[in-house]
């Protein structure tokens, strides 16, 4: 199994990510699946059930590609990392009854620099290099 910067990064991502899910749990319990009111993780990021489902299949997709091959997890990371951007810009937005996944500005801030990391690593590690040769 030959080891990549993406393998690296969606395997420790999607591990985070599984354990920020299940520590949701421990904080929300499963009360208020879409509450735009949940509670703080850590004490500074809001999360509901609905915000730590999302985050447990996030994980479970950045590990499983993680350790598939290099092409899924540079894939994975960069579709996850393009979701979060948009997340991150979108969330400052959102209020209300639209804010489902109960974020808050911590949250925009995370999601943004989760985005950043993954499209950086995902775009930028493990570009293709072909030499071709030419007849003079």
């Amino acid at each position: 199994m030959k080891s990549s910067p993406n393998r690296l990064l969606a395997t420790i991502f999607g591990a985070v990510y599984l354990l920020v899910g299940l520590l949701g749990f421990a904080v929300t319990g499963g009360v208020g699946f879409i509450s735009n009111e949940g509670g703080l993780l850590l004490g500074i990021f809001m999360v509901n059930p609905l915000h730590n489902v999302a985050h447990l299949l996030i994980g479970a997709a950045l590990v499983i590609a993680g350790l598939a091959n290099a092409r899924a997890a540079k894939t994975t990371n960069i579709v996850i990392g393009a979701a979060y951007l948009l997340l991150g810009i979108v969330g400052f937005f959102l209020s209300g009854p639209a804010n489902v996944l109960a974020l808050n500005v911590p949250d925009h801030f995370l999601h943004l620099g989760s985005a950043v990391i993954l499209l950086g690593v995902g775009l930028g590690a493990e570009k293709s290099t072909r030499v071709e040769s030419r007849v003079a």
